[in-house]
């Protein structure tokens, strides 16, 4: 005869087998899932561009942030991280990214918003290589899943370019 230890050993390994079965269907349902987000970036105000006394380049910006992530949902979906870079070349570097700003939307409901806001955090370059400079916002995001691998992706947005001279 089979004891309670044996009993309970095959029942715990049953329902864990049953469980990690179910937690990759739904990871692989994912897959089906079409996501088509959109973002946009302006520029409000350039509030201060200088030269610091170290060198360094240093902007404060005035941003309006429009996105639409809502077909990042699915009914896996915990919760989705994004953000908005800079991006733009300099001599020492062929990509330097600043994030600007951040966020975690934890629904649906939240997924579509528009914002306006200065940068979150220091837009610092190491050297004075922003006059003039090129530029792209790019809005990344994470897709948190409950269960399965985290999806990540971006979208570009170009045609930005800095100004001349310094503002006080």
């Amino acid at each position: 005869m089979h004891t309670f230890g044996y009993r309970a050993n095959a029942v715990v390994t049953f329902a864990v087998s049953i469980l990690a079965l179910i937690c990759c269907m739904a990871s692989l349902s994912d897959n089906f899932n079409s996501q088509s987000p959109t973002a946009q970036v302006k520029v409000l105000d350039i509030f201060w561009f200088q030269r610091q006394p170290n060198g360094d380049d240093e902007l404060g910006l005035s941003l309006n942030i429009t996105a639409d992530l809502q077909s990042l949902f699915t009914w896996n979906t915990k919760q989705v991280f994004v953000f908005v870079a800079v991006e733009y070349e300099t001599p020492k570097n062929s990509v330097n990214q600043i994030s600007l700003w951040d966020g975690i939307i934890l629904s649906k409901e939240d997924s579509k918003f528009s914002i306006q806001t200065r940068n979150k955090y220091r837009f610092v370059d190491e050297g004075s290589n922003l006059r003039g400079k090129e530029y792209n916002f790019t809005m990344h995001w994470h897709v948190m899943p409950k269960t399965g691998k985290i999806f990540v992706d971006k979208i570009v947005m170009s045609g930005y370019c800095l100004p001349r001279d310094y503002l006080r």
